[in-house]
């Protein structure tokens, strides 16, 4: 019933295109695995072994801590209307911030978004499919608008300070890198 993949082949980029939400798991080398929600239309294809991910500003920032440490990430998108089907990819990542010079190049390839953190630049090593048939149906009612409204409210220097403050620390206590 799984199937492992060594590249995103094209229905597998059409399944990730369609889908509203995925998920993110990373870990550090000791502490906790952390595993967020994403959405907001913030992932792209680039390439077969390749994806990009923008990250907003959040309570945490705990995949750039993990991802610092170790590269390790995995993304997992499931479909909760169609045919069943779950998706994980497994790689490596490197952590993108706004002040890096390939910020621009990569931004410009997603949505300009309020409050964006950094962009997480994915080399995929191997993706693997599942049946999926247990995974409920739900019905997609639209994008919250609550985090873009809040960053737009808060500003840049606001933001800026909301990383001081929430963002420098991982739960386990490790930096995570972020420019502040």
């Amino acid at each position: 019933m799984s199937k492992f993949y060594d590249k995103i082949t094209p229905r597998l980029q059409k399944f990730i295109e369609e889908q509203k939400i995925f998920f993110v798991a990373t870990a550090p080398i000791e502490g906790r695995i952390n595993l967020s929600p994403k959405g907001m239309d913030s992932l792209r294809v680039i390439e077969q072994n390749r994806l990009i991910w923008l990250n907003v500003t959040g309570s945490g920032n705990e995949t750039a801590t993990h991802v610092n440490q170790n590269g390790k990430i995995t993304l997992m998108l499931c479909a909760f209307e169609g045919t069943p089907n779950i998706l994980r990819i497994y790689g490596k990542a490197k952590e993108v911030k706004p002040k890096d010079k390939n910020w621009e190049e990569l931004a410009s390839l997603l949505p300009e978004t309020p409050g964006a953190r950094q962009i997480f630049d994915v080399t995929v090593e191997s993706a693997q499919t599942s049946c999926g048939m247990s995974i409920p149906f739900y019905e997609y009612k639209g994008e919250r608008e609550e985090l873009n409204e809040w960053a737009i409210k808060k500003g840049k220097d606001g933001i800026e300070d909301y990383w001081k403050e929430k963002n420098t620390q991982s739960i386990d206590g490790l930096p995570t890198g972020i420019d502040v």
